[in-house]
């Protein structure tokens, strides 16, 4: 039964405040986490590929869709953290809820799903700066842009950005929120430049139909654009790094989502408006729109706040995995030493640099769209298993003070089950069999090592 064994919130909260990790985040630092890794590659990237080949014009309502979802899981985590004040989210949510055993498969799937969505964002990253390099006259050979899979050596640029970035998350927390910051600004100023830019070449033609693959086509849209939310998840990773988490956390990762959803809600229009849906089909729509539409001095402008952008959310992905591997490995599911914390930065920075290295890997060898699907299945598993967590957590302990309470959760939590469950039908088959293996294998782990070394069973 230790597949069931749950960890007492006074346990977690006991980790908590033990824990050597600085705590110095503010809320607007938070706020600016969960932005700073929700705005970058859904808006900058996936954007012209979700509409070139799934929802057309109506990609808008997939962000909605999306987003709603997303805010649905904001509410039920808002609760967990208002009384776990944790590192891991979900992964420690579940461990008090509904057993060790499904904890380490939720930590399992968020590994899965930050690894790879960083790699997604790489690929991006790459994307955006060769079109600028090529239009500013330096162009990157195309076998240090592509995969062999797709007819190159190796994606270079993207595993460049994720080792310096490596570099700058061991340093600390309070430095990469700095850095985050800033770089947020000049995305946003990105954001609206194209906008404002965009809207007067609108066109009534390119938004009909609005929906040419259908209403299944948005759904599917929805299923594809969703990774691109996942950023709030890292502000709830976050918890032993905030000043006030109880309080800060749940206006964090609301504020946003909402923040988000309305832009992601304004390019989408902006760009199938100006550009029809069938030529959107690449790595770097914004700067592409803006060249058709005869703005390629603005584009390799917006380019730059394109790639502050990407960044940003490199930042936050690179961050939230380290912060799962420290919780999952610190409870002795994972070997304990990765979870060593550096005596200067006080960061868990062995954990930080195999991590990196194993996104590294996959946005240097995998294709872009196999990464996306595979980093959609786990998070949307993950979120599935936490509106039933936050239902039991309700039932078995009652009697627990929550600073906030998930509104109308008998009606939520169906919803969001639902939901989740129609997004992950909606994926590839072969993505399905590929997460599923990745499950067998999670619990071919938790059997050989992760049940006999856990601390619980030393308990």
């Amino acid at each position: 039964m230790s597949f069931f064994r749950t960890k007492s919130v006074s346990q977690l909260q006991e980790d908590a405040s033990s824990s050597k990790l600085s705590k110095n985040l503010s809320v607007m630092d938070l706020t600016f986490l969960g932005v700073g890794g929700i705005i970058g590659a859904g808006v900058f990237v996936l954007t012209g590929i979700a509409a070139a080949r799934y929802a057309g014009p109506g990609v808008a309502l997939s962000f909605v869709i999306a987003g709603f979802l997303c805010i649905l899981v904001g509410l039920t985590y808002s609760e967990f953290s208002s009384f776990i004040p944790a590192s891991g989210s979900v992964y420690s949510y579940t461990f008090a809820s509904l057993g060790e055993g499904m904890a380490f498969l939720c930590g399992w799937s968020l590994i899965l799903a930050y690894t790879v969505t960083a790699s997604a964002v790489a690929v991006g990253f790459s994307g955006y700066l060769s079109g600028m390099s090529a239009s500013l006259g330096f162009v990157i050979p195309d076998y240090l842009l592509k995969t062999p899979a797709e007819g190159g050596i190796v994606n270079l640029p993207s595993i460049i950005i994720i080792l310096l970035l490596c570099s700058v998350l061991i340093r600390g927390t309070k430095q990469s929120a700095k850095l985050n910051f800033a770089l947020i600004l000049v995305a946003l100023a990105a954001i609206i430049a194209f906008v404002v830019t965009a809207a007067p070449h609108a066109n009534p033609d390119n938004l009909n139909p609005f929906a040419p693959f259908g209403v299944r086509g948005i759904f599917s849209g929805a299923s594809i654009v969703f990774f691109s939310y996942m950023g709030f998840d890292a502000v709830a990773t976050s918890a032993e790094e905030c000043k006030n988490p109880s309080r800060d956390l749940p206006i964090g990762i609301i504020s946003s989502i909402a923040i988000c959803m309305a832009l992601y809600i304004a390019v989408s229009l902006a760009l199938t408006a100006a550009v029809n849906y069938t030529q959107l089909d690449t790595p770097e729509p914004v700067a592409y729109a803006l060249r058709l539409l005869g703005w390629p001095d603005l584009a390799n402008l917006i380019a730059v706040g394109v790639l502050a952008g990407i960044i940003t959310t490199l930042i936050v992905y690179l961050f939230g995995q380290s912060r799962i591997f420290f919780a999952v490995s610190r409870d002795g599911l994972l070997p304990q030493h990765l979870c060593k914390i550096h005596d200067t930065y006080h960061t868990p920075y062995l954990i930080t640099i195999v991590g990196s290295i194993i996104i590294a890997i996959i946005s240097g060898f995998v294709p872009l769209m196999h990464i996306v699907e595979l980093s959609n299945t786990g998070t949307l598993a993950v979120f599935l298993i936490n509106f039933i967590g936050i239902v039991a957590m309700r039932r078995n302990h009652p009697e627990i003070t929550r600073k906030f309470r998930c509104p109308i959760l008998p009606i939520i939590a169906p919803i969001g089950v639902i939901v989740c469950f129609y997004l992950i039908y909606e994926l590839s088959p072969l993505t399905h069999m590929l997460f599923i293996g990745w499950l067998v294998l999670g619990l071919i782990i938790y059997y050989a090592y992760s049940r006999s070394h856990s601390l619980l069973n030393k308990q």
